[in-house]
């Protein structure tokens, strides 16, 4: 079947062009061509880049974007392109960027030929809804420059395709740009998706912004450009348990009323902090430069108050502290100004107001608006950034340096801190800040542990990790028909009886899911998350399937989960932080899941470099999978599911983990075609030594 690229009809006028999902799913609108749009400043945008071009390679980006048009438009497209890229370091193509409301509509308002391609179009366009998007109109969903495209023309042509897939074709996505629909087969993936795969030598941050001014490559982060983000709450599930357990480990209380969680970034992701504080019952001071990002998250309720003064700020965090209040406090100014006022209280009044401390700005990306120097205000850094980068660069490294100065001093002091792995520690020892750790021979450790590490590691080990679905109906009684069920599930495997080691993990998600509703996580499409092991996410995802099949929910469901999870990502700052064998660097487990998933019945799979830590700092993939209430879906999230945790336990057991060994073996009991390499360990420590004396 041969697609046409072109919408070149009649049923499209200037004013009217991509006006509803129709029009969104018949090709670039040509005939005519859709309106210049003005630069809408009512939303924010993503900083400019500096790809530092060449004019030839200015010619070249020019020459690339073009490409998506016939040769009759380019002496209309290409001097507008050209402008795009001299205003922005990038071509956004922002003429053809849709009228119509961007968010995750009812999967049957879709026109497209399988449910399957139905539920991918719902889950992209809720990553490009402006209430979860960080830069919706540059494609950015989160972490400053998570791409789920390029440009407009890469989003528009791939809806169609999916609008005229058919279940024995795949679509083959090369970061961001549909390169077609390839015969296939009903059990393969409807989607294929990579991002950032450069030859390991050229991926450098200098590269990839000339790779990607030049639209040759993409960085999609986690699940921006996985087509599987759920918003902020995404990660609050996660952070909320790291708060919890980082209290029962440093302060050794379950109940963290009156303690202070002093952390940075209200953006993407870090939104969930404000949230995570106040469902783990403390009282969360959050920093974040931007006013935008800090409203924004007000005016949602993820936030509860704000404050740009910090005289106020410490008044209210005594008063809270006093009155054991849970609340969340949102500093609009720079995170180092608050750090060092902290000091300074400290210093005047002998007072430690922060119990706990962290980081989640997107120090993946320090210099291109992940994170903002003390020294010049947020207006004032988006223009240095891009009209003076060396000079941003110091800046930014003598923040670092500064802020860290203030976190030891207040660590020093009784205050614990953790990395929450996006580079922070990374990029303060790059600038030349004092987090190194004595006798660290492998150079994954810091003075302060990662929360893979000290936090959370042994959840990973033991199989548990962020399992999500979302309810492609957009029907909230469907959300919450599968929180009870998601509830039932884990109470019946609970109550016949889990390992000791796991039991708390099981506890903790009972507890997250009976108040996920109260504490009104959805923000875009109506989904959910949780911590489940093996057992439970098969469990869970077996009895959604049935309910869809029993009309009981009114639409599919789509599982999946974070790429930051126990098989998913290898990121030797993050998720394999905690793996001492020298084999932290390695990325065979990634790579081996993202082909494992595909061919066990996933309805797309995805490999991306970088994500949380930065470019080239991490592989990590991903899945979809649509529940149709059908048996063949059934089988598929059974095959796949087991798979898809029981290789990252199993890597973790080779490495060492005596938590992965008892998960994995408990494993193999349960699947007789389940067979692991088992590590033997050197019972003598002295004997490696003695071998190499002579």
């Amino acid at each position: 079947m041969k697609v046409s690229l072109y919408a070149t009809n009649n049923n499209f006028d200037n004013f009217s062009t991509m006006s509803s999902l129709k029009d969104v799913c018949s090709g670039l609108p040509l005939d005519p061509l859709p309106a210049q749009r003005d630069h809408d400043d009512s939303v924010p945008h993503a900083p400019i880049r500096t790809p530092h071009l060449t004019p030839e390679e200015e010619r070249l980006a020019l020459q690339n974007a073009l490409r998506y048009f016939p040769p009759e438009l380019h002496g209309v497209l290409a001097p507008e392109f050209a402008q795009e890229l001299r205003d922005y370091g990038h071509i956004y193509m922002y003429r053809f960027r849709p009228q119509c409301e961007m968010r995750a509509y009812p999967i049957d308002e879709y026109p497209a030929r399988t449910r399957q391609a139905a539920a991918l179009m719902h889950m992209i366009m809720n990553n490009l809804d402006h209430r979860v998007a960080q830069f919706p109109h540059e494609l950015v969903t989160y972490g400053g420059n998570g791409q789920v495209f390029g440009n407009w023309a890469q989003f528009l042509l791939t809806m169609q395709y999916l609008s005229e897939m058919t279940e024995d074709q795949t679509l083959v996505m090369y970061s961001g740009h549909p390169a077609g629909l390839f015969p296939s087969h009903r059990g393969a993936p409807r989607v294929v998706i990579t991002n950032g795969m450069v030859v390991p030598n050229y991926s450098s941050r200098e590269e990839y912004e000339k790779m990607f001014a030049l639209g040759v490559t993409m960085y999609g982060q986690m699940t921006a450009g996985s087509y599987c983000y759920i918003g902020p709450q995404g990660i609050v599930h996660g952070t909320t348990i790291t708060v919890m357990n980082a209290g029962r480990k440093y302060l050794g209380l379950n109940d963290l009323a009156g303690k202070v969680f002093v952390t940075s970034g209200l953006g993407g992701m870090s939104g969930a902090q404000a949230k995570a504080a106040v469902v783990a019952g403390c009282i969360g001071v959050i920093a974040e430069v931007s006013e935008d990002a800090l409203v924004k998250r007000h005016k949602q309720g993820w936030l509860m108050e704000t404050t740009s003064n910090l005289d106020e700020c410490m008044n209210m965090i005594r008063r809270y502290k006093r009155e054991k209040k849970t609340t969340s406090i949102g500093y609009l100014g720079n995170a180092v100004d608050l750090w060092e006022r902290l000091v300074q209280e400290y210093d005047s009044t002998g007072e430690l107001l922060a119990d706990l401390g962290s980081d989640q700005t997107s120090c993946h990306n320090p210099y291109g608006g992940g994170y903002y120097p003390v020294q010049l205000t947020f207006t004032e850094a988006n223009e240095v950034m891009h009209s003076d980068p060396l000079r941003f660069k110091n800046l930014v490294q003598e923040s670092l340096r500064r802020q860290i100065t203030a976190i030891n001093k207040l660590s020093e002091r009784g205050m614990f801190f953790w990395d929450y792995g996006n580079a922070f520690l990374l990029e303060c020892k790059r600038a030349g800040a004092d987090v190194s750790k004595e006798g660290d021979t492998l150079g994954t450790r810091f003075r302060y542990p990662s929360y893979v590490q000290d936090i959370m590691g042994d959840i990973f080990s033991l199989g548990f990790g962020p399992f999500r679905w979302v309810c492609t109906s957009a029907n909230p009684n469907d959300l919450a028909t599968t929180d009870e069920i998601a509830t039932s599930v884990l109470e019946d495997i609970i109550n016949k009886g889990v390992p000791e080691s796991a039991k708390q993990q099981f506890q903790d998600n009972i507890r997250w899911i009976k108040e996920a509703g109260i504490h009104k996580m959805v923000v875009g499409s109506q989904a959910r998350i949780l911590y489940a092991d093996r057992v439970g996410r098969i469990a869970i995802a077996t009895a959604f399937n049935q309910a869809v099949a029993d009309g009981k929910l009114q639409g599919p469901v789509v599982i999946s989960r974070d790429h930051h999870d126990v098989s998913g990502t290898d990121s030797p700052f993050r998720e394999t932080s905690n793996i001492y064998d020298g084999s932290a660097f390695c990325a065979d487990m990634a790579v081996q899941n993202f082909v494992g998933d595909s061919f066990r019945g996933a309805t797309w799979v995805a490999l991306h470099n970088g994500g949380g830590c930065g470019w080239g700092e991490v592989i990590n993939g991903g899945f979809g999978l649509v529940l149709d209430g059908s048996e063949d879906a059934g089988e598929r999230a059974k095959m796949m599911l087991q798979w898809d945790v029981s290789n990252g336990v199993a890597r973790r057991s080779w490495c060492g983990n005596q938590n992965a060994k008892e998960a994995i073996c408990r494993a193999m009991d349960q699947n007789s075609k389940l067979k692991v390499t088992m590590p033997h360990a050197v019972e003598d420590d002295t004997l490696l030594e003695r071998a190499f004396r002579n």
